[in-house]
């Protein structure tokens, strides 16, 4: 079991211990205190001023938060890095989530789709979505009420229920391994399903 104290700290790749990425998640505070409004604020800059990699075909391809500031793209995966990070450094617990997705909305090929959860007092974790929106896509902050990006709805696909304090290993293979946006789209991670007996 993670301690939420776990969800509050910097890694490599939620590197909210780099000054420009303190820097933003403090400017995204300035005006207010409250948590709620907080994790909203970090929740729309990541959501609609960092341009999704695939959307926007965009390079490079980012992996740890404060290369997805500096750049001002990401896929899902490092997209959800940075508002992990902003979220921390405002002392608030945030963790990673994903969703195992048809790639077509048929079935088969899957792949994994990342998103946060972020623990707010008086509701506990809360499951938000800052891949961005377009069409079909209308992700909102609306505590308790979650408004994702995706609904689970075709056999084999899944919200898994873990939260992680830092992102699986194969994502981070994945932003590592190939250095164009389109390679990556033609390799997205996945994981099996466990067939239940």
């Amino acid at each position: 079991m993670t301690a939420v104290q776990d969800y509050l700290k910097p890694t490599s790749i939620i590197d909210f211990d780099h000054p420009e990425v303190m820097k933003k998640a403090k400017e995204l505070a300035v005006e207010t205190e409250d948590p709620i409004k907080i994790a909203r604020l970090c929740f729309e800059f990541v959501r609609d001023e960092i341009k999704h990699s695939h959307d926007y075909r965009m390079n490079p391809v980012t992996l740890k938060a404060s290369e997805v500031l500096e750049h001002g793209t990401g896929y899902c995966y490092a997209k959800s890095h940075l508002l992990a990070a902003l979220l921390r450094a405002n002392s608030i617990p945030a963790g990673i989530c994903y969703q195992r997705l048809s790639r077509d909305d048929k079935g088969a090929p899957f792949c994994l789709h990342a998103l946060n959860a972020v623990y707010l007092d008086d509701i506990g974790w809360y499951r938000m979505d800052a891949r961005g929106n377009k069409e079909g896509v209308n992700a909102q902050f609306n505590p308790p009420h979650e408004q994702l990006a995706y609904d689970t709805t075709i056999e084999g696909e899944a919200d898994l229920s873990e939260i992680w304090a830092d992102p699986l290993p194969s994502v981070v293979e994945t932003l590592r391994k190939y250095k164009d946006y389109a390679d990556v789209y033609d390799n997205l991670p996945d994981i099996p399903l466990i067939k239940e007996k």
